[in-house]
Parts: structure tokens; C-alpha cells; sequence
């Protein structure tokens, strides 16, 4: 038995609201152990909801919707389900109070337009709604098929999810078991070559393992099923420690680690400290290690240094040098790194230098070369030569620069 999300609504077909409910309640199926396969957004639209509920009862026992309860013409999600199904609307009384005292709350009087959320299909049970006025439903029309039915604003529908629906998915036997995930975080490969490494461990029954990536790095999601967390964990326990050691070093952090914070951990456990000057990247790398709470610990601060008088003037860097080799350099990313280091009198300096378009390229120099220069605490200088993509947009390149900045140093932290 598994479950379908349906959202209605055609705002959220236009891209207008962002569709947070759909990731809420699949984290919150996962907590009761009950699959879902399948999500569809629908517009306000009675023929398509229709075309939506025909398919989804096809392949799916429990049928929760969001959005379509409120007062409006355009709502439409209650009546079509009871359309569909051959069902007669009913007033609820016990709605139609709810709504008034409300109002009453509010100092305000109910409009007529509201009577409409006290319909519900016969024979459905209510869902009440403690924070709005327009409530849900739970309802079997057939024997083996459950309707949920919640509003689309996110506050109201997580309170009726946890108050109500929960208990009753528990009174009916789920929530026996959990669907667990851990996902395990790369940085330096690409996810057909991690997953070539990890083959092995892709056809796995439970635990499952499934890659994907996203804004340059690369997950592993390890997915179990068991009757508790600390079960799940038992089972994922074995084969991530089998993945980590396959990843090596492109390994760096699980769930809601960063590049950032794992980078902040190991130098606040050697006790050493940071300070980084940016051309590009324009602070991003300043911004993802302060948005770590107590980087101040270790990292001291940074230098933006757009133009070539403030790489001079602020970092150090040899004018004849800029001149000679130009702003994106080797030389000129070895100069700033060592010129914030000594400056701020810190154990290491890390810097960017780039393009990060869309214009400023050359034939020579494209769109996208990056230099990223790392300064040590034996005042030991590198410069490392990236080429991110012409075809990559700005933000894009900014970010990518950003994270390989701190991968180089998490790795050369690790390995000296």
C-alpha cells in the first residue's frame, strides 16, 4: 500500500508559491514507513483533478491533497473528489460553527462564500483545521481507498497533519516501522564516476543507495526501513563505512554538513586559524564560513579586492606582476593568499581570482578559468587552475569557486 501527494492549485503550476507542502509530507510518510511513488501537481481545474484522481487510485491506497478548500469559485478540490465518486455534498453544522466563532474571534462576521467550506462529501469525517477556517477531510469512499484532504497554507496543513492525520494513519496499523535516510556528501567527483565506484552497492534491498547531485556536488542517499532509527542506523552503519572508504577524500560530510562547517571543524580542532581575499566570489566564501555559528573561532576575516589597487594596496601584490601576468594568474592568486595570511596573521590564506562572466573572457583567458591560490603555515604557496564552464552563468561559477576553495583546504588539511 503506498500513498500519492496531489497539490492543487494553478498558482502553484505558474511557479507564483513554491511548493513546500509536497516535501513536507513526503519526510512525514517516510516517518510512518508508508512508500509514495508518485506526486502530481494539478490546476484548479475540475476535469484535469478528475484525470489526476482516476490515475492515482490506479496506483495508490491513501490520496492526500493540499489546496482547493477555500471559499473562492476557483476552489475545487471537495466537490470534485465527491463528483467523482458519485457522492453528494453535505452541509456540517459543526463546520459552520467553527467558521462563525472564528469570525467572532477575529471581530468580523462570516460572508456567505464561507458556508461553502462546510460541505463535505457524505460519509467523510472532518479534519479539523485549528488555525483556519477552512478544514479537511478524512474519507474512504471505497473500502480500500483513503482521502486526505488539507489546505494549501503550509502552517495550517502541518498542525491538522500532526494533530490528526498522524493518529489516524497510527490507529490503523502504520507507523510500524520508519523509512530512514542518511545522505552522504562528495565534493571533486562527478556522479557517473561515484557511481561506477559504488556500484555494487546500488541494488541493495535495504538498505537502498541512490546518487544524485546538485550545484557541484554529489549525494548518496542510504535509504532504510526498520521499526526504529536507531535499527535503520544499524543497517546503514556497514555500508557507508564501506562507501567512505571507496570516496577517499572526495568524501567529506553527511546530511547537513558543509564544505564550511567540516572545513571549521578541523581547523578548530587543530587550533589554527583562516583569513581568505576574494576577487570573483566577491565575499561568498567570507559568507558560507561566517554563516557557521562560532567561525570566529578561526576564521579572522577577508579581503575583497575587485580592483588591482586593492590587490595592491591591501594584499601586497607585485603591480609588475599584474601587469605582466594579469589579474587572473597563478602568481597573482599565490601573492593574495600569502598577502591576507600575513596581513591578518593568520595560520592560512586561501584566495580566488577569476571570471565568472558573462563578459570579461578572452580566447586566452574564457569564462570560467578560475585560480585559487592556498598559502600554509610554513608560508608554503600554491596556485591551482580551474576551468568551470563558459557555458555556466555567473552565480554558477561564483559558487563552484567557493566550495573548491575550501575542498582544497579540507584536503590538504586532512593530508599533511
Amino acid at each position: 500500500m503506498s500513498a500519492e501527494i496531489i497539490c492543487v492549485g494553478t498558482e502553484l503550476l505558474l511557479g507564483d508559491i513554491l511548493n513546500s507542502n509536497s516535501q513536507f509530507l513526503a519526510q512525514q510518510l517516510a516517518q510512518l514507513g508508508i512508500p509514495h511513488y508518485y506526486q502530481t501537481v494539478v490546476g484548479d481545474n475540475p476535469e484535469r483533478i478528475k484525470q489526476v484522481i482516476e490515475i492515482a487510485i490506479s496506483r495508490a491506497k491513501i490520496l492526500i491533497f493540499t489546496g482547493g478548500l477555500g471559499p473562492t469559485p476557483d476552489d475545487l478540490t471537495c466537490e470534485t473528489i465527491a463528483d467523482f465518486f458519485g457522492v453528494p455534498l453535505l452541509e456540517s453544522p459543526e463546520i459552520i460553527e467553527d467558521i462563525t466563532q472564528k469570525f467572532a474571534q477575529r471581530g468580523r462576521v462570516m460572508t456567505p462564500s464561507n458556508r461553502k467550506q462546510a460541505l463535505i462529501p457524505q460519509g467523510a469525517e472532518i479534519l479539523p483545521n485549528p488555525s483556519g477556517t477552512a478544514p479537511g477531510i478524512i474519507w474512504q469512499p471505497r473500502p480500500e481507498i483513503t482521502i486526505f484532504t488539507f489546505p494549501g497554507v503550509p502552517s495550517e496543513m502541518h498542525r491538522m497533519w500532526q494533530e490528526t492525520a498522524v493518529p489516524f494513519l497510527k490507529s490503523q496499523g502504520w507507523g510500524q516501522e520508519i523509512i530512514y535516510s542518511r545522505s552522504l556528501k562528495f565534493w571533486g567527483i562527478g556522479e557517473s564516476a561515484l557511481a561506477e565506484k559504488v556500484s555494487a552497492y546500488l541494488n541493495l534491498p535495504n538498505p537502498t543507495v541512490a546518487p544524485y547531485a546538485g550545484k557541484g556536488e554529489v549525494r548518496l542517499r542510504v535509504c532504510a526501513k526498520a521499526t526504529s532509527p536507531a535499527a535503520a542506523e544499524a543497517l546503514i552503519a556497514p555500508v557507508e563505512k564501506q562507501i567512505k572508504e571507496i570516496a577517499g577524500l572526495d568524501f567529506y560530510g553527511v546530511n547537513n554538513d558543509s564544505l564550511a562547517s567540516v572545513v571549521g571543524e578541523l581547523l578548530r580542532g587543530s587550533g589554527e586559524t583562516l583569513a581568505v581575499a576574494e576577487s570573483c566570489t566577491g565575499g561568498g566564501l567570507g559568507q558560507m564560513l561566517t554563516e557557521i555559528s562560532g567561525s570566529s573561532v578561526y576564521f579572522w576575516g577577508g579581503v575583497i579586492s575587485y580592483d588591482n589597487s586593492a590587490k595592491v594596496g591591501l594584499l601586497g601584490v607585485n603591480p609588475e606582476d599584474l601587469e605582466k601576468f594579469g589579474a587572473v594568474s597563478d602568481t597573482v592568486a599565490e601573492q593574495m593568499a600569502m598577502g591576507v595570511k600575513t596581513r591578518l596573521s593568520t595560520t592560512w590564506g586561501l584566495s580566488i581570482t577569476g571570471i565568472a562572466g558573462p563578459t570579461g573572457g578572452t580566447d586566452i583567458k574564457p569564462v570560467g578559468l578560475v585560480y585559487i591560490g592556498l598559502a600554509g603555515p610554513k608560508d608554503e604557496v600554491a596556485s591551482f587552475k580551474y576551468q568551470f564552464g563558459t557555458m555556466r552563468d555567473r552565480s554558477f561559477i561564483r559558487h563552484l569557486s567557493a566550495c573548491t576553495a575550501l575542498d582544497l583546504l579540507r584536503r590538504r588539511l586532512l593530508t599533511r
